[in-house]
């Protein structure tokens, strides 16, 4: 962690926390912080940040830091703190948008909240293939095989939108992990033509 830039290294140290307090705490913790619809009985605006640093279980919250970690820290050193962190922000509020709007209009029970840096998290995995298009990265599961980072970011993208319209019940925030990817080239692109990337990384 002494390592880790300042804005990766206090978002990861914030989610922890949180995901411990919801331990001791309960449920009375995702009725605080996690994000429930416009015009529900929890709702509360301050939710829109909060529901990023909660996450619902173990796995949840470990693939999400160890992603963060792992294609956060180049944009971070590439941006400086301060970017990266308007960048991580706008990524997963943008995530939480589209999926509070998907969610209306699929007429899905209002009453189910949403958890997760998941949204952001794509959104910087997005960042890391259109910064570091040609960095090579090695995937694990479901069968170990090396890519560009151009192609992974492809591929998941390709993945989120297809099982989108297929998932009827897993409870996965596909169209959020969109939304952040979507939200990201936005800002990307805004950065690139006002010359404010510093520089695009081959």
């Amino acid at each position: 962690m002494r390592n880790l830039p300042p804005a990766i290294k206090h978002i990861i140290l914030i989610n922890i926390i949180m995901f411990v307090a919801t331990l001791l705490i309960g449920d009375k913790m995702y009725e605080m912080f996690a994000l429930f619809p416009l015009g529900t009985y929890f709702f509360k605006p301050y939710q829109f940040i909060t529901h990023m640093f909660m996450h619902g279980g173990f796995w949840h919250i470990f693939f999400n830091m160890y992603s963060l970690f792992f294609f956060g820290i180049a944009l971070e050193r590439v941006w400086g703190s301060k970017k990266f962190l308007l960048y991580y922000f706008v990524t997963g509020l943008g995530a939480a948008a589209c999926h509070l709007a998907v969610m209306y209009l699929q007429g899905v029970d209002l009453n189910i909240p949403t958890v997760g840096a998941s949204g952001a998290v794509y959104g910087v995995l997005l960042g890391y293939g259109m910064l570091f298009p040609n960095n090579r990265i090695t995937m694990i599961f479901p069968i170990p095989i090396t890519l560009k980072a151009k192609w992974f970011v492809l591929i998941f993208g390709a993945i989120e939108l297809l099982t989108g319209f297929l998932d009827t019940g897993s409870g996965i925030a596909h169209f959020a992990h969109l939304g952040g990817m979507l939200f990201g080239l936005i800002l990307l692109l805004i950065w690139r033509k006002k010359n404010k990337m510093y520089q695009w990384v081959e």
